[in-house]
């Protein structure tokens, strides 16, 4: 812009904007060559898994003489009991505990896998008809809205989930629902026997599956509307209906898509707290004898003994709750390497 004459501009000569820009090539370039911004990098690229590593190490270490005093027997004996909390610590093994302390927590694996495992086998086909439904089933104009309702279910609260069940789905299920179930199917095994109160295993199932649906419809159906059109139109002018083209070509083209849903799903399943403690029940030492019996699940059980456990001077229950918490981590990791050494597989076939 000329002085003294505002709002006359001056047009850049294209040798200049061209030198601009190559010399913000250049820098780029440049920096690209500096170790300190490539080490900056991989250090940014590495912080999830070094956060991983730290964090198994910190619960190995915290939860080690816990982990010295229980040793592997733990994980398969109910006989979880904190102890005396107003009588003196004893020497056992070598360790400080209160007088009559066991840490037995195999009611809690079998509680988090089973409940976490029938939320799967409960949310993975009603989400999968959802994302199909919202994508394929019905006119864009509606597609949107519905599928915002849905997005904004996952970001409701858990305790929100848990008040809902313990509220409504505890006296439905224990009063109508459970022994209704009971009567048409007694002669099926684990769906028979006493019906409960509606705290227990299926209700807990069914609060995770409604939590984690909408994760995995919004996934899938994200992964649906990007498959190639051709793909469609060529199914369905070999005389395939929707639903033939969808089972048929678009599910398998999805089957990585679904496998890493189905892990973040189990994964939210098997570390929900709060939603969980409300309507499991909180059973101790007591394994479910059909899928209405009270549970327990281990983060759960963290959250609701650890005012307990800080009463223990020994601080042993605090660790034997770190202990808890390292298997729950570990059952994690372990889920994700078989999902991962599924893929592979198929990559291999």
């Amino acid at each position: 812009m000329m002085p003294g004459t505002p709002g006359i501009m001056i047009p850049l000569p294209n040798n200049l904007i061209i030198f601009f820009f190559e010399y913000i090539r250049h820098f780029g370039k440049t920096v690209m060559k500096i170790p300190v911004f490539r080490i900056s990098l991989i250090a940014t690229a590495s912080f999830l898994p070094i956060s991983l590593i730290l964090l198994v190490v910190f619960l190995v270490i915290y939860s080690w003489p816990a982990i010295e005093y229980n040793q592997f027997h733990f994980l398969w004996t109910n006989d979880w009991n904190l102890g005396n909390l107003y009588g003196n610590p004893v020497e056992v093994d070598g360790h400080q505990i209160m007088p009559g302390a066991k840490y037995g927590v195999w009611f809690l694996v079998v509680g988090t896998i089973v409940s976490s495992v029938l939320a799967m086998l409960m949310a993975m086909p009603v989400a999968v008809g959802a994302a199909y439904f919202l994508s394929e089933g019905i006119r864009k104009s509606w597609s949107g809205p519905l599928s915002l309702f849905v997005d904004l279910l996952a970001a409701i609260p858990s305790v929100v989930y848990g008040l809902w069940g313990y509220a409504l789905l505890v006296p439905l299920f224990g009063n109508t629902i459970f022994p209704f179930l009971t009567d048409i199917f007694s002669f099926i095994p684990f769906l028979n026997g006493s019906p409960g109160s509606g705290y227990g295993l299926l209700t807990s199932a069914f609060v995770l599956a409604v939590m984690i649906i909408p994760l995995i419809s919004a996934t899938l159906r994200e992964s649906i509307q990007m498959i190639e059109p051709a793909l469609k139109e060529a199914g369905l002018s070999l005389g395939l209906t929707r639903p033939e083209v969808f089972w048929h070509i678009i599910l398998p083209k999805l089957k990585k898509v679904l496998i890493g849903v189905g892990i973040l799903a189990l994964g939210r399943a098997l570390g929900e707290t709060m939603a969980v403690l409300m309507v499991s029940g909180n059973a101790l030492n007591y394994l479910p004898g059909n899928i209405y019996a009270p549970i327990s699940t281990m983060a759960a059980f963290i959250a609701s003994q650890l005012d307990s456990a800080l009463q223990d001077p020994t601080n042993m229950a605090v660790e034997a709750l770190s202990e808890i918490a390292l298997v729950l981590l570990l059952i994690t990791i372990l889920v994700n390497i078989s999902a991962r050494l599924i893929l592979w597989m198929e990559k291999v076939r």
